[in-house]
């Protein structure tokens, strides 16, 4: 599944207790229609987002980023300090395209990879001339 957005604060790496590292990170999606009234109805929705496979991309993860993301959701559901009953989505994301001006699109999956209309760089390699 994909989903297009923005990023509504910083991307956090948390370590957990068997050292594995995780990107968290929250998504606004925006969608809108049209109703039977011919009212225009603006929707937004707020996914938790979790990334497993490299905590380099938190650094590019930031507020307000356009975000293109293809993974799975899952739904949680939570009592919160107050007795309320809660629900939220999560989205296990296993890949993530940057979305900014200009030319400038970056994916990221499995290792971090930047793409630009001319060139692809992989910044797990050196810089080489060719």
């Amino acid at each position: 599944m994909n989903i297009t957005g923005r990023l509504t604060r910083n991307a956090e790496v948390r370590t957990l207790s068997n050292e594995k590292q995780v990107v968290n990170f929250s998504v606004a999606v925006n969608d809108s229609y049209q109703n039977k009234e011919g009212e225009r109805i603006e929707q937004t929705a707020f996914f938790d987002c979790s990334y497993w496979i490299t905590p380099n991309v938190a650094r590019l993860l930031t507020k307000g980023s356009l975000v293109e993301l293809t993974g799975r959701i899952s739904v949680r559901a939570w009592t919160d300090m107050d007795g309320k009953a809660r629900a939220g989505l999560n989205f296990h994301t296993s890949q993530i395209k940057f979305h900014g001006g200009g030319q400038r699109i970056e994916t990221i999956q499995g290792t971090a990879q930047s793409t630009n209309s001319n060139a692809v760089k992989n910044e797990t390699e050196d810089d080489l001339p060719f």
